[in-house]
């Protein structure tokens, strides 16, 4: 046998070998591949597309500690006129196109601390949906919207509501069905001493309805809202305009309320007015602010008929905001308040209020 006889044989058994080992080799299964969270463009910054379907989804809230502060020993006693508080909101918000329009589902959820070491109280701050400019659900309807600063008074609500609301470029108009089941006491104002929720008009298992319908346009660098309110339990409403406008190096505010009696959209007074300028400097923002009461609070001793009683008052103050980072901010307000009349027991005819705030917001 030659050289050449046996590279052939060595290379046909080698080639015989490989054959056989490469019919009995174990071939790994390509991997899955992986489904990357995608950012969702359509609805503003912030929100990613839920892995598997088309819903975006936007997460966010605040963590807030805040010291108040007032100097009305009358009501609150010597020793006890501070109070820490600390604040966690989280919200959820859920949206889809449709073929009817944008559906929204949005959750808030709110606890805070204050003065216990339990953790403090859990509730649901906001939770509603939307459709193509219907809305329902739980949330802050139109009356809690005020004067960007801390002095003004002008009503608040958070409701069960059912309505619809149309948004143009520089006209938007809205009108809602409200569950009212409480208000607050309008003794309990201006900072004096917390509002306290008066059972007597509105049980809870009382479920009184209330209508409220807004109109709000923007006309260049000034903006309108006319907002009206009818309470059917107590059978009174009330309406109130706000007009903000860009001025100088801020904005400018002016507010009037007017309620022809004591209804759940606004007890504070039977008209007020208000204004505010806030200038803004760099990361600075000043805010002072001055508002009016005429006929301050009601008369409870007649059952279920409330009169405005005849005290006036008015408060004055100004607000410092200051943007620390991105997503800090520190607030600060002191507010002065005179009240001419009978005041009632455990409260003061003038007093100092305030706070304190440091707010992260992602």
């Amino acid at each position: 046998m030659n050289i050449k006889s046996l590279l052939l044989g060595s290379a046909a058994a080698l080639a015989a070998v490989s054959g056989a080992q490469a019919a009995d080799a174990i071939v790994a299964a390509e991997p899955e591949p992986m489904e990357y969270v995608r950012v969702c463009d359509a609805f503003g910054t912030g929100f990613f597309y839920i892995p598997g379907t088309e819903t975006c989804l936007k997460i966010g809230g605040y963590v807030r500690f805040q010291v108040d502060w007032n100097d009305n020993s009358a009501a609150a006693g010597p020793d006890d006129n501070w109070n820490a508080r600390t604040r966690a909101l989280l919200n959820f918000d859920a949206r889809t196109d449709t073929e009817l329009g944008t559906l929204r589902s949005y959750i808030g959820l709110r606890t805070w601390a204050e003065g216990d070491y339990n953790g403090g109280s859990f509730e649901i701050d906001e939770a509603y949906l939307t459709i193509g400019g219907f809305k329902v659900g739980y949330g802050y309807n139109y009356w809690d919207a005020g004067l960007s600063g801390e002095t003004d008074d002008l009503g608040s609500n958070r409701v069960n509501m059912i309505g619809y609301e149309y948004k143009g470029d520089a006209f938007s108009a809205g009108i809602f069905v409200d569950e009212l089941t409480k208000r607050q006491d309008g003794t309990g104002v201006l900072g004096i001493q917390a509002g306290v929720l008066d059972s007597a008009l509105y049980e809870p298992e009382n479920d009184n309805v209330g209508i409220e319908a807004q109109i709000s346009g923007k006309f260049g660098a000034v903006s309108a809202q006319l907002l009206g309110g009818y309470d059917f339990h107590t059978e009174e409403g009330a309406i109130r305009a706000i007009v903000t406008a860009a001025v100088g190096p801020g904005e400018l505010g002016l507010a009037a309320v007017w309620a022809s009696g004591v209804s759940a959209y606004y007890d504070r007074s039977e008209w007020a007015v208000a204004a505010q300028y806030a200038a803004k400097f760099g990361k600075f923002t000043v805010t002072p602010a001055f508002q009016y009461y005429g006929n301050l609070g009601y008369d409870t001793s007649l059952g279920n008929e409330y009169n405005w009683l005849s005290n006036d008052a008015w408060r004055a103050g100004v607000t410092l905001d200051y943007a620390i980072t991105s997503g800090l901010t520190f607030k600060s307000t002191v507010n002065y308040t005179k009240i001419t009349g009978d005041t009632g027991a455990g409260f003061d005819d003038d007093s100092w209020t305030g706070f304190v705030r440091l707010q992260r917001t992602f």
